[in-house]
């Protein structure tokens, strides 16, 4: 092989690729990039077995066809060292030449012939979602995903596809997101994308995608990639039984002003008591540090007795983050330490009080 190529373009590819090598083992085959040449496109893969990642360019001159493979973290040191303009890749014997100008580098390849096969959407079945929906959903309930869970489940957020909806969820077991589009479908499915996953997805892809499934796999493809990521193998909670059935008190709020409130406290704590009034939300500090700190907000609310709740504001603020409204709905119950949950359109979020 032997190419010449702009070393932002070169850059660009190489750094999107990073998150799918294997790098605690130089000595594998997956701590390497798998370069191709296609005729007049250069095609560049990377994975650990578990993510993958394949893109293409036909930006660049092709003097010689041919595959090769590349350390992944040390051809991204040297780009960052080169001067912009093109560079030249080309093998010979077992190793793959970089030149700039004066500069050279030499490094060991692998047999590209022996670089993991990717699994093929051809040969995988079709889910049909809207893009921009696919993606606005894994972004929103992506902060209650949990990370290093014993159940593995629960390190990943479920696609769960029925009769007359699909619905994207995600627990950390103090909270459940979930959000809920009315659709009609032919085909039932349950699929748990891990954590990493859905980090890189939101990374590559913005709209324009098609997803497909096998019984390992999830595979996305769009007109710059193909991504495939293995499926965590488990059942989901049965999120539908933690869902409140109903809720004795629905309260419209401004989420501008519950952030104002929040976030004073949270000057000293996260932990945070809320009481609702019939003429005013009251924000105190919750700490054993005899430390203290209080705010008030004035608002007309139909409530006849106060309700008091403990919380953890991050909950209560990531949520907000992913709003696109300016109220949203609070329902609550006047049992204390219940669970409460928050809305906005068709996104909600159930979350477990601190116990006072």
């Amino acid at each position: 092989m032997n190419i010449t190529i702009a070393t932002s373009i070169l850059d660009n590819i190489v750094t999107n690729l990073q998150p799918f090598l294997d790098k605690k083992d130089a000595s594998q085959i997956t701590s390497h990039i798998y370069l191709e040449t296609n005729e007049s496109h250069l095609i560049c893969k990377a994975t650990d077995f578990e993510i993958g990642l394949c893109t293409s360019t036909n930006s660049l001159n092709i003097l010689e066809q041919g595959i090769a493979t590349v350390n992944g973290k040390q051809l991204l040191d040297i780009i960052k060292h080169l001067k912009e303009g093109e560079v030249s890749l080309s093998t010979k014997d077992d190793n793959i030449h970089i030149k700039q100008g004066k500069s050279s580098f030499k490094l060991p390849m692998f047999n590209a012939q022996e670089f993991p096969s990717f699994p093929e959407y051809e040969n995988a079945t079709k889910i049909e979602i809207d893009s921009q929906q696919f993606i606005a959903s894994t972004k929103k309930i992506f902060p209650v995903i949990d990370t290093n869970n014993q159940k593995k489940e629960l390190n990943g957020a479920l696609l769960d596809i029925k009769e007359y909806s699909y619905n994207f969820i995600a627990t950390d077991t103090k909270r459940l997101a979930i959000i809920k589009f009315e659709n009609p479908s032919a085909n039932k499915l349950s699929l748990i994308f891990p954590k990493k996953a859905i980090t890189e997805i939101q990374k590559l892809f913005f709209d324009n995608l098609e997803l497909y499934y096998t019984e390992k796999n999830i595979i996305i493809k769009s007109k710059d990639y193909t991504f495939f990521s293995h499926l965590i193998n488990g059942k989901f909670p049965d999120y539908e039984k933690i869902i409140p059935k109903k809720a004795e008190i629905e309260l419209t709020l401004s989420k501008a002003k519950i952030i104002e409130g929040i976030k004073i406290i949270n000057s000293i704590t996260n932990d945070v008591k809320i009481t609702f009034k019939a003429n005013e939300i009251l924000f105190e500090s919750l700490s054993n540090d005899n430390l203290e700190a209080k705010t008030q907000m004035e608002i007309n609310l139909p409530l006849k007795e106060e309700i008091v709740l403990g919380i953890n504001s991050r909950h209560i603020l990531e949520f907000l983050s992913q709003i696109n409204t300016a109220e949203f709905t609070w329902e609550l119950n006047m049992q204390q330490n219940t669970p409460f949950v928050l809305k906005s359109e068709n996104f909600s979020t159930i979350i477990m009080p601190i116990i006072l």
